[in-house]
């Protein structure tokens, strides 16, 4: 009896396992491009998107949230699609936003970034008129300090402190010579490529648009699910 058993048993195992890799969630999944920008979804997706942000654009908040449901609530947790953010920095406020979003790690790198972008227009308005006032006095501060200074006067310190970020760790992250290295070089790389943002690479190929129901259509047809 139980050498006929043991063929079913295996099938039923090995049934098991595939049905929980199909299951993997892998929206929660965040790793490091080699270019230092973080990617969200399965390494090996056949449909990589590349997403070229600022932190200050509003357009860019719009489609964050306009397509995060598909994008990273099916296409990147079916396992299908990966996306990597990619900076484009545009002032010194979105430099001081796209540091501190990147100093929360892989893990808390895509829900910080969603959090800046969900109270978007609160801060970069505060932003504004605090560097209107102030900036040619915090313009002779390193550089450091000037960014801190922005931090603190938008209100992004609000917002990294509501997010677990003490005191301290703010300021080691505005002082990280190495990330900032990082920033500028993949920005100074992103603007050699794009014109404004938001801005889309797919498999390694520009897309022309800005909206959403347009490359949705493009990663449909690549085969993301």
């Amino acid at each position: 009896m139980m050498r006929y058993l043991l063929p079913a048993l295996l099938a039923l195992v090995g049934f098991g396992s595939i049905a929980t890799a199909q299951g993997h969630d892998w929206s929660t999944t965040v790793s490091k491009a080699p270019n230092g920008s973080y990617v969200i979804g399965n390494p090996r997706a056949k449909v990589k998107l590349v997403e070229y942000i600022s932190y200050t654009c509003p357009h860019c908040g719009h489609f964050l949230s306009e397509s995060r449901d598909v994008l990273r609530g099916q296409m990147v947790r079916s396992g299908s699609t990966s996306v990597e953010l990619r900076n484009a920095i545009r002032d010194k406020l979105d430099l001081t936003a796209a540091l501190l979003a990147r100093c929360t790690g892989p893990k808390g790198f895509f829900a910080t970034t969603d959090a800046i972008f969900a109270v978007q227009e609160d801060w970069v308005t505060r932003g504004g008129r605090f560097e209107s006032v102030n900036g040619a006095r915090i313009a002779a501060y390193p550089q450091p300090a000037q960014l801190r200074a922005m931090a603190d006067g938008s209100g992004l310190s609000d917002i990294m402190r509501g997010r677990g970020m003490n005191d301290a760790a703010i300021e080691a992250c505005l002082n990280d010579p190495a990330e900032l290295a990082v920033v500028v070089k993949n920005a100074d790389g992103a603007w050699a490529k794009i014109k404004g943002t938001p801005a889309f690479e797919l498999n390694g190929k520009t897309i022309e648009t800005t909206e959403w129901a347009v490359l949705e259509k493009s990663l449909r047809a690549a085969g993301a699910k």
